[in-house]
């Protein structure tokens, strides 16, 4: 049991610093996550209404030290006050020894373009915090200095992004961490410990075909890299749709060389979406993982019209 431990870490730590290059979070519902990589979708496509959204990822299941990650989304259109869109984005992602916690307040400036579409320049400013709290067993009484000691930090973090709403279709280009920020502490035994942000890039789109088979086939891609390790999701949903309600959905999502993942979703009343995905890994964690497990809650409240106010001119009073 012990070995399997081991060399279940050991695959970890190939697979998260060398397959993937993980250093920001990893969602199979990204679907309803896009805000918090790409500022510009910030309040687009909404009207008159606030949206949160939760997300919990249990990534390879089983796996000591396996990323864990929690999302948690605020947006809303405020084309009644002054143009464009504003968002609270936050999410915790926990793998190993480390800790990272960002916290972005965002904001979407919408250009209407022609008849096309509408396309939202955003930004993200807020901030990044690093935390690492090692349980080290030494084979020894006496500490390795060269083993990381506790380590916590926060820095500025900066996004920016381009997205594209054509309605039926869309497109996004946007960049996290463009600050590259370094977080640094000193140690106890004297020694200077440092995390480095890397500015990741990011390019997804999708489109929707209505009217297939009683209802619409949303297909969508997220691509990600930090100009060293590359990914992809894949993904495509059928949405069955009953009059001008969307009921329900179960669709199916290919990540290069980590999973093939299964998503289902339910929206049991009005403005209320549930959702769960299960991930079969198919990287070198085949063999001891049990596969990812994610959730999600997403919810909308409808602002009320403002109240008509009339008057009476004193001619006709």
């Amino acid at each position: 049991m012990q070995l399997k431990k081991c060399l279940a870490g050991l695959l970890l730590l190939i697979v998260s610093f060398s397959t993937m290059a993980q250093q920001d979070k990893l969602i199979t519902h990204f679907i309803y996550d896009k805000m918090s990589i790409n500022p510009g979708k910030t309040g687009l496509g909404l009207d008159n209404t606030i949206c949160a959204t939760s997300i919990y990822r249990n990534q390879w299941d089983q796996v000591n030290g396996a990323p864990n990650s929690a999302v948690l989304n605020i947006e809303a259109n405020l084309n009644r006050f002054l143009p464009g869109g504003i968002g609270l984005s936050f999410y915790h992602d926990a793998i190993g020894f480390a800790k990272q916690n960002n916290l972005a307040l965002n904001y979407s400036y919408p250009i209407e373009i022609g008849n096309l579409g509408v396309l939202g320049l955003g930004a993200g400013i807020g901030l990044i915090n690093y935390g690492l709290q090692p349980d080290w067993v030494p084979p020894t009484s006496i500490q390795d200095p060269d083993l990381p000691e506790e380590f916590a930090a926060t820095n500025l973090d900066v996004n920016f992004g381009a997205y594209f709403d054509a309605g039926d279709w869309f497109v996004g280009l946007s960049s996290t961490h463009l600050t590259e920020s370094l977080l640094k502490q000193q140690s106890a035994n004297g020694f200077e410990q440092s995390y480095q942000t890397a500015r990741h890039y990011y390019l997804m789109g999708g489109k929707k075909f209505a009217n297939m088979f009683g209802g619409t086939i949303d297909a969508q891609v997220l691509m990600r890299t930090d100009m060293i390790k590359f990914s992809a999701d894949f993904n495509a949903r059928y949405i069955y749709d009953f009059g001008n309600s969307k009921i329900g959905y179960a669709g199916l999502t290919v990540r290069t060389s980590d999973a093939v993942a299964m998503m289902f979703g339910y929206t049991p009343m009005e403005n209320l979406t549930v959702g769960y995905s299960y991930d079969i890994t198919v990287n070198k964690l085949a063999s001891v993982s049990r596969g990812s497990h994610e959730i999600f809650f997403k919810y909308c409240y409808n602002l009320p019209e403002p109240p008509k106010q009339s008057a009476r001119h004193p001619r006709w009073l």
